[in-house]
């Protein structure tokens, strides 16, 4: 596995080594010891999945501390854009983001760490697979809104698709406080 820094200190775009033949493909999409060995420690406690349609956004989403998780993200099926914006206060890449491509054909992942804001929009049907590292903790629950004009984020999707619940989330400005 190929472990890729990115713009966003501990966020890595991991790009999985593939073994593929006329029978299919073979890959290891996670290994507690080389992901140590490149700068991840975390374990990881609870596994999710989703299915979106394509044209849907789901996000920005995080969970505070004590329940603030870090992520182990990657498409099954489909293609979807994700994306990782920096909310740590602390940080000098504070309310950047970044964005990755992530296809069932490239297998890439990416990892973020605790003080993450995550979200994606499904360029086409998706199944979307998350490790964390700690659990749900619906009281601990956060978000901003997909479309902030400060963020300015382009999900490259029109006319997206987003739950109420999502709609609801605060600005940029307000979860600064």
């Amino acid at each position: 596995m190929q472990f890729l820094k990115t713009k966003l200190p501990g966020v890595f775009e991991i790009i999985p080594r593939i073994f593929e033949d006329d029978r299919g493909y073979f890959y290891e999409s996670y290994n507690i010891e080389l992901f140590k060995a490149n700068g991840i420690p975390e374990e990881f406690l609870q596994d999710n999945q989703s299915f979106s349609k394509k044209g849907v956004i789901r996000g920005l989403h995080f969970q505070r501390a004590p329940f603030a998780q870090g992520k182990l993200v990657r498409v099954i099926k489909g293609a979807v854009l994700d994306v990782v914006v920096d909310i740590r206060p602390e940080s000098p890449t504070f309310g950047q983001y970044e964005s990755f491509l992530l296809t069932e054909e490239n297998k890439k992942m990416v990892y973020l760490p605790e003080g993450f804001a995550h979200g994606f929009s499904t360029l086409e049907d998706a199944i979307f697979s998350y490790k964390c590292t700690n659990v749900y903790h619906k009281a601990s629950e956060g978000g901003i809104i997909y479309n902030d004009p400060d963020l300015n984020i382009d999900w490259q999707v029109s006319n997206p698709v987003v739950s109420d619940k999502d709609l609801e989330l605060p600005s940029w400005k307000e979860f600064k406080g």
